[in-house]
Protein backbone atom coordinates (compact mmCIF):
# COMPACT_ATOMS: atom_id res chain seq x y z
CA UNK A 1 0.00 0.00 0.00
CA UNK A 2 1.52 3.52 -1.46
CA UNK A 3 1.87 6.01 1.35
CA UNK A 4 0.38 8.85 0.43
CA UNK A 5 2.51 12.46 0.92
CA UNK A 6 0.85 14.99 3.23
CA UNK A 7 -0.45 18.23 2.00
CA UNK A 8 1.77 20.87 2.59
CA UNK A 9 1.58 24.92 1.62
CA UNK A 10 5.44 25.03 -0.18
CA UNK A 11 4.47 25.13 -3.77
CA UNK A 12 1.91 28.10 -2.22
CA UNK A 13 4.18 30.23 -0.37
CA UNK A 14 6.82 29.25 -3.45
CA UNK A 15 5.07 30.78 -6.30
CA UNK A 16 3.67 33.70 -4.06
CA UNK A 17 6.50 34.58 -3.02
CA UNK A 18 8.20 34.03 -5.71
CA UNK A 19 8.65 37.74 -6.72
CA UNK A 20 11.48 37.73 -4.16
CA UNK A 21 13.75 36.06 -6.21
CA UNK A 22 12.97 37.88 -9.71
CA UNK A 23 13.73 41.00 -7.88
CA UNK A 24 16.68 40.09 -6.35
CA UNK A 25 17.85 38.65 -9.95
CA UNK A 26 16.57 41.81 -11.40
CA UNK A 27 17.99 44.30 -9.26
CA UNK A 28 21.24 42.52 -9.64
CA UNK A 29 21.08 42.76 -13.65
CA UNK A 30 19.97 46.35 -13.45
CA UNK A 31 22.91 47.53 -11.63
CA UNK A 32 25.24 45.57 -13.58
CA UNK A 33 26.98 42.84 -10.47
CA UNK A 34 27.34 40.65 -13.68
CA UNK A 35 29.03 42.75 -15.52
CA UNK A 36 31.43 44.52 -13.00
CA UNK A 37 32.36 40.41 -11.74
CA UNK A 38 32.68 39.34 -15.05
CA UNK A 39 35.61 37.07 -15.44
CA UNK A 40 37.34 38.17 -12.60
CA UNK A 41 36.62 37.07 -8.74
CA UNK A 42 35.93 40.25 -6.02
CA UNK A 43 35.13 40.66 -2.14
CA UNK A 44 31.89 41.68 -0.94
CA UNK A 45 33.89 45.12 -0.30
CA UNK A 46 34.93 45.83 -3.43
CA UNK A 47 31.42 44.84 -5.08
CA UNK A 48 30.42 47.03 -2.39
CA UNK A 49 32.16 49.94 -3.66
CA UNK A 50 31.93 49.30 -7.33
CA UNK A 51 28.14 49.53 -7.17
CA UNK A 52 28.17 51.65 -3.98
CA UNK A 53 25.75 49.41 -1.94
CA UNK A 54 25.26 50.35 1.90
CA UNK A 55 26.93 47.87 4.77
CA UNK A 56 23.44 46.91 5.35
CA UNK A 57 22.00 43.84 3.48
CA UNK A 58 25.15 43.56 1.23
CA UNK A 59 25.96 39.89 2.06
CA UNK A 60 22.27 39.05 2.03
CA UNK A 61 21.72 39.93 -1.33
CA UNK A 62 25.11 38.61 -2.56
CA UNK A 63 24.32 35.34 -0.48
CA UNK A 64 20.70 35.05 -1.61
CA UNK A 65 22.24 34.89 -5.59
CA UNK A 66 24.56 32.35 -4.10
CA UNK A 67 22.02 30.22 -2.75
CA UNK A 68 19.97 31.10 -6.50
CA UNK A 69 22.84 30.00 -7.97
CA UNK A 70 23.70 32.82 -10.02
CA UNK A 71 26.88 33.91 -7.80
CA UNK A 72 29.65 31.56 -6.47
CA UNK A 73 31.78 32.00 -3.24
CA UNK A 74 34.40 30.96 -1.34
CA UNK A 75 34.29 31.57 2.11
CA UNK A 76 32.13 33.43 4.02
CA UNK A 77 30.89 37.45 4.95
CA UNK A 78 33.92 39.28 5.36
CA UNK A 79 36.31 36.28 3.92
CA UNK A 80 34.29 35.60 1.00
CA UNK A 81 35.34 35.85 -2.64
CA UNK A 82 32.37 36.03 -4.88
CA UNK A 83 32.50 35.13 -8.69
CA UNK A 84 29.96 34.94 -11.45
CA UNK A 85 27.95 31.33 -11.98
CA UNK A 86 28.95 30.16 -15.44
CA UNK A 87 25.48 30.65 -17.19
CA UNK A 88 25.61 34.23 -15.48
CA UNK A 89 29.14 34.82 -16.91
CA UNK A 90 28.26 33.79 -20.05
CA UNK A 91 24.18 35.51 -20.61
CA UNK A 92 24.57 37.90 -17.82
CA UNK A 93 27.70 40.05 -18.66
CA UNK A 94 27.47 43.26 -21.20
CA UNK A 95 30.52 42.84 -22.36
CA UNK A 96 29.98 39.51 -23.91
CA UNK A 97 28.26 38.87 -27.08
CA UNK A 98 25.90 36.04 -25.56
CA UNK A 99 24.01 38.98 -23.29
CA UNK A 100 20.57 38.43 -22.74
CA UNK A 101 19.94 40.72 -19.86
CA UNK A 102 18.41 43.50 -22.30
CA UNK A 103 14.67 41.32 -21.04
CA UNK A 104 15.62 41.61 -17.99
CA UNK A 105 16.36 45.22 -17.64
CA UNK A 106 13.42 45.74 -19.76
CA UNK A 107 11.63 43.39 -17.15
CA UNK A 108 13.21 45.63 -14.03
CA UNK A 109 12.68 49.35 -15.58
CA UNK A 110 8.87 48.79 -17.10
CA UNK A 111 6.81 45.42 -16.39
CA UNK A 112 7.58 44.73 -12.93
CA UNK A 113 5.77 47.96 -11.83
CA UNK A 114 3.15 47.33 -14.76
CA UNK A 115 2.26 44.06 -13.38
CA UNK A 116 1.33 45.07 -10.26
CA UNK A 117 -2.14 46.16 -12.14
CA UNK A 118 -3.07 42.52 -13.64
CA UNK A 119 -5.81 42.63 -11.71
CA UNK A 120 -7.00 46.05 -13.45
CA UNK A 121 -6.15 44.27 -16.57
CA UNK A 122 -8.09 41.15 -16.13
CA UNK A 123 -11.21 42.91 -15.03
CA UNK A 124 -11.19 45.98 -17.61
CA UNK A 125 -9.27 44.23 -20.73
CA UNK A 126 -7.16 47.50 -21.14
CA UNK A 127 -3.55 47.52 -21.03
CA UNK A 128 -1.57 48.36 -17.67
CA UNK A 129 1.32 50.37 -18.94
CA UNK A 130 2.46 54.12 -20.03
CA UNK A 131 -0.97 54.46 -22.00
CA UNK A 132 -2.92 53.88 -18.85
CA UNK A 133 -1.69 57.12 -17.47
CA UNK A 134 -1.43 58.93 -21.09
CA UNK A 135 1.87 57.59 -22.37
CA UNK A 136 2.20 57.03 -25.90
CA UNK A 137 1.51 52.82 -26.57
CA UNK A 138 4.79 50.63 -26.52
CA UNK A 139 5.98 50.39 -30.11
CA UNK A 140 4.76 54.46 -30.45
CA UNK A 141 7.30 55.19 -27.82
CA UNK A 142 10.45 52.78 -28.39
CA UNK A 143 10.52 53.51 -32.63
CA UNK A 144 10.12 57.02 -31.77
CA UNK A 145 13.79 56.88 -29.82
CA UNK A 146 16.34 55.26 -31.69
CA UNK A 147 18.70 54.48 -28.33
CA UNK A 148 16.11 52.69 -26.60
CA UNK A 149 14.73 51.09 -30.12
CA UNK A 150 18.53 49.54 -30.38
CA UNK A 151 18.39 48.37 -26.87
CA UNK A 152 14.73 46.82 -27.14
CA UNK A 153 16.48 45.46 -30.35
CA UNK A 154 19.26 43.71 -28.74
CA UNK A 155 17.37 42.97 -26.08
CA UNK A 156 14.27 40.88 -27.88
CA UNK A 157 17.79 39.06 -29.94
CA UNK A 158 19.36 37.88 -26.88
CA UNK A 159 16.60 36.57 -25.88
CA UNK A 160 15.72 34.97 -28.99
CA UNK A 161 18.94 33.75 -30.38
CA UNK A 162 18.80 30.48 -28.80
CA UNK A 163 15.90 29.74 -31.07
CA UNK A 164 17.06 31.42 -34.40
CA UNK A 165 19.87 29.56 -34.01
CA UNK A 166 18.46 26.49 -33.25
CA UNK A 167 15.46 26.63 -36.36
CA UNK A 168 18.81 27.46 -38.90
CA UNK A 169 20.49 24.58 -37.96
CA UNK A 170 17.28 21.68 -37.57
CA UNK A 171 14.34 22.77 -40.56
CA UNK A 172 15.10 21.67 -43.53
CA UNK A 173 16.11 24.51 -46.31
CA UNK A 174 17.26 22.01 -48.64
CA UNK A 175 13.94 22.60 -51.11
CA UNK A 176 14.19 26.65 -50.58
CA UNK A 177 16.10 29.15 -52.28
CA UNK A 178 14.72 32.22 -50.62
CA UNK A 179 13.29 33.49 -46.90
CA UNK A 180 11.37 36.67 -45.59
CA UNK A 181 11.76 37.28 -41.90
CA UNK A 182 8.81 39.30 -41.13
CA UNK A 183 9.02 41.87 -38.43
CA UNK A 184 12.70 40.96 -38.59
CA UNK A 185 13.99 43.63 -36.11
CA UNK A 186 17.78 44.00 -35.71
CA UNK A 187 17.84 40.88 -38.57
CA UNK A 188 18.73 38.03 -36.54
CA UNK A 189 16.68 35.18 -37.62
CA UNK A 190 17.68 35.99 -41.35
CA UNK A 191 21.25 36.42 -40.25
CA UNK A 192 21.39 32.70 -38.69
CA UNK A 193 19.38 31.17 -41.41
CA UNK A 194 22.24 32.65 -43.98
CA UNK A 195 24.99 31.87 -42.08
CA UNK A 196 23.74 27.83 -41.61
CA UNK A 197 22.18 27.72 -44.89
CA UNK A 198 24.84 29.18 -47.82
CA UNK A 199 22.09 28.62 -50.90
CA UNK A 200 19.33 30.52 -49.06
CA UNK A 201 19.08 34.53 -49.72
CA UNK A 202 17.24 36.16 -47.04
CA UNK A 203 15.19 39.32 -47.03
CA UNK A 204 14.56 41.27 -43.30
CA UNK A 205 11.69 43.35 -43.44
CA UNK A 206 10.37 45.89 -40.90
CA UNK A 207 9.93 49.32 -40.21
CA UNK A 208 12.38 52.40 -41.79
CA UNK A 209 13.57 52.93 -37.96
CA UNK A 210 15.23 49.68 -37.31
CA UNK A 211 16.40 49.60 -40.98
CA UNK A 212 19.76 50.83 -39.95
CA UNK A 213 20.07 48.48 -37.07
CA UNK A 214 19.48 45.78 -39.40
CA UNK A 215 22.33 46.74 -41.74
CA UNK A 216 24.96 47.39 -38.59
CA UNK A 217 23.97 43.55 -37.57
CA UNK A 218 24.22 41.97 -41.31
CA UNK A 219 27.37 44.16 -41.78
CA UNK A 220 28.75 43.12 -38.36
CA UNK A 221 28.25 40.05 -39.46
CA UNK A 222 29.61 39.82 -42.63
CA UNK A 223 26.56 38.42 -44.33
CA UNK A 224 25.46 41.58 -46.80
CA UNK A 225 25.97 39.01 -49.25
CA UNK A 226 23.35 36.49 -47.97
CA UNK A 227 20.86 39.16 -46.58
CA UNK A 228 19.41 41.91 -47.50
CA UNK A 229 17.38 44.42 -45.37
CA UNK A 230 13.88 45.84 -46.75
CA UNK A 231 11.76 48.81 -45.06
CA UNK A 232 7.95 48.75 -45.15
CA UNK A 233 4.99 48.21 -42.58
CA UNK A 234 3.40 45.12 -42.97
CA UNK A 235 0.03 46.84 -41.56
CA UNK A 236 0.20 49.01 -45.03
CA UNK A 237 2.36 47.45 -47.83
CA UNK A 238 2.19 43.43 -49.28
CA UNK A 239 4.79 40.88 -47.98
CA UNK A 240 7.99 40.51 -49.88
CA UNK A 241 7.97 37.32 -52.01
CA UNK A 242 9.92 34.41 -50.74
CA UNK A 243 9.77 30.54 -50.46
CA UNK A 244 9.73 30.68 -46.62
CA UNK A 245 8.34 33.50 -44.37
CA UNK A 246 8.79 33.56 -41.02
CA UNK A 247 7.54 35.54 -38.04
CA UNK A 248 9.37 35.56 -34.75
CA UNK A 249 7.33 36.89 -31.63
CA UNK A 250 4.80 39.32 -34.24
CA UNK A 251 1.75 37.41 -34.22
CA UNK A 252 1.03 37.49 -30.48
CA UNK A 253 1.36 40.88 -30.41
CA UNK A 254 -1.63 41.67 -32.34
CA UNK A 255 -5.59 40.75 -32.13
CA UNK A 256 -7.19 38.06 -33.93
CA UNK A 257 -8.22 40.06 -36.57
CA UNK A 258 -4.61 41.41 -37.38
CA UNK A 259 -3.43 37.50 -36.96
CA UNK A 260 -5.68 36.32 -39.67
CA UNK A 261 -4.66 39.26 -42.08
CA UNK A 262 -0.61 38.39 -41.28
CA UNK A 263 -1.46 35.13 -41.89
CA UNK A 264 -3.17 36.10 -44.98
CA UNK A 265 -0.44 38.10 -45.92
CA UNK A 266 1.41 35.48 -45.70
CA UNK A 267 0.02 33.11 -47.88
CA UNK A 268 -0.56 35.68 -50.68
CA UNK A 269 3.63 36.03 -50.66
CA UNK A 270 4.46 32.15 -50.95
CA UNK A 271 4.52 30.16 -54.05
CA UNK A 272 2.78 26.84 -53.89
CA UNK A 273 5.04 24.52 -51.42
CA UNK A 274 6.40 27.57 -49.51
CA UNK A 275 6.15 27.52 -45.74
CA UNK A 276 5.05 29.94 -43.43
CA UNK A 277 6.94 29.43 -39.80
CA UNK A 278 5.91 31.20 -36.44
CA UNK A 279 8.24 31.49 -33.88
CA UNK A 280 6.57 32.17 -30.79
CA UNK A 281 5.99 30.45 -26.98
CA UNK A 282 3.13 28.16 -28.52
CA UNK A 283 0.70 27.09 -26.00
CA UNK A 284 0.09 23.14 -26.01
CA UNK A 285 -3.33 22.46 -27.20
CA UNK A 286 -4.44 21.25 -23.61
CA UNK A 287 -3.43 24.59 -21.98
CA UNK A 288 -1.49 22.84 -18.91
CA UNK A 289 1.99 22.48 -19.49
CA UNK A 290 3.41 25.76 -21.18
CA UNK A 291 2.77 28.07 -18.56
CA UNK A 292 5.77 30.69 -19.57
CA UNK A 293 3.00 30.86 -22.76
CA UNK A 294 0.24 31.57 -20.82
CA UNK A 295 2.12 34.16 -18.35
CA UNK A 296 3.55 35.51 -21.92
CA UNK A 297 -0.18 36.12 -22.83
CA UNK A 298 -0.69 38.07 -19.66
CA UNK A 299 2.21 40.42 -20.51
CA UNK A 300 0.12 40.86 -24.15
CA UNK A 301 -2.63 42.64 -22.36
CA UNK A 302 -0.44 44.32 -19.60
CA UNK A 303 1.19 45.56 -22.98
CA UNK A 304 -0.98 45.97 -25.46
CA UNK A 305 -5.04 46.77 -26.90
CA UNK A 306 -5.64 43.21 -28.02
CA UNK A 307 -2.72 40.99 -28.37
CA UNK A 308 -2.80 37.19 -27.11
CA UNK A 309 -0.80 33.94 -27.24
CA UNK A 310 -1.76 31.24 -29.01
CA UNK A 311 -2.05 27.59 -28.94
CA UNK A 312 -0.83 25.09 -32.15
CA UNK A 313 -4.92 24.88 -32.79
CA UNK A 314 -5.08 28.44 -32.83
CA UNK A 315 -2.73 28.83 -35.29
CA UNK A 316 -3.75 26.13 -37.54
CA UNK A 317 -7.18 27.81 -37.38
CA UNK A 318 -6.06 31.07 -38.99
CA UNK A 319 -3.37 28.58 -41.13
CA UNK A 320 -6.43 27.02 -42.61
CA UNK A 321 -8.78 29.45 -43.27
CA UNK A 322 -5.73 31.29 -45.18
CA UNK A 323 -5.67 28.78 -47.33
CA UNK A 324 -2.86 26.60 -45.99
CA UNK A 325 -2.69 23.05 -46.60
CA UNK A 326 -0.52 21.68 -44.22
CA UNK A 327 0.86 22.38 -40.70
CA UNK A 328 3.15 20.92 -37.85
CA UNK A 329 5.21 21.84 -34.66
CA UNK A 330 9.34 21.94 -34.31
CA UNK A 331 9.96 21.90 -31.10
CA UNK A 332 13.18 24.38 -30.19
CA UNK A 333 14.60 25.94 -26.62
CA UNK A 334 12.31 25.89 -23.41
CA UNK A 335 8.99 27.18 -24.36
CA UNK A 336 9.19 28.32 -27.48
CA UNK A 337 8.46 26.56 -30.78
CA UNK A 338 7.77 27.23 -34.37
CA UNK A 339 4.73 26.08 -35.95
CA UNK A 340 4.99 25.54 -39.25
CA UNK A 341 2.42 25.76 -42.67
CA UNK A 342 2.51 25.13 -45.76
CA UNK A 343 0.95 26.07 -48.81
Amino acid sequence: METQQPINPSKILQTGTGFFNSKTLLTAVNMGLFTVLGDDKMSGKDIQKNLGLHDRSLYDFLDALVAMAFLERTGIKTTAIYSNALDSNLFLDKNKPTYVGGILEMCNNRLYPFWNNLEAGLKTGLPQNETKNGGKPFFEEIYADPKKLKEFVSGMAGVQMGNFITFAKQFDFSNYKSLCDIGGAGGHLSAQVAMHNKHIKCTSFDLPAVTPIAKEVISTMHLNDGVQVVSGDFFVDDLPKADVITMGNVLHDWSKKDKRMLVQKAYDALPKGGTFVVIENIIDNDRRENHFGLLMSLNMLIETPEGYDFSFSDFQELCVAAGFSKTSIMPLIGPTSAAIAIK
